[in-house]
């Protein structure tokens, strides 16, 4: 199982860490991978300057709102098995 992390603290909030989760809601759908994706939202990361911050199985991404589809494609798909 994947594990996908979003925080939603006060600083990825402002730049959009809510567009990021429900993007990544609608990729995990469409594709069906509900099974072999756990997201889950998270307080500050100490990393605020370099939000939206994401982390998949403790790898730390940041990930701009509309870039989801992008990232999803790039960096998760190729873990889903």
């Amino acid at each position: 199982m994947i594990k996908i992390k979003v925080c939603i603290g006060s600083a990825c909030h402002v730049k959009g860490s809510r567009r990021v989760v429900e993007g990544l809601q609608y990729q995990i759908a469409e594709r069906k991978l509900k099974d072999k994706i756990n997201l889950g939202g998270v307080f500050c990361m100490g990393r605020c300057e370099e939000g939206v911050c994401v982390t998949v199985d403790d790898k730390f991404y940041s990930v701009a709102p509309d870039k989801v589809k992008e990232f999803f494609e790039t960096e998760v798909l190729p873990l889903v098995k």
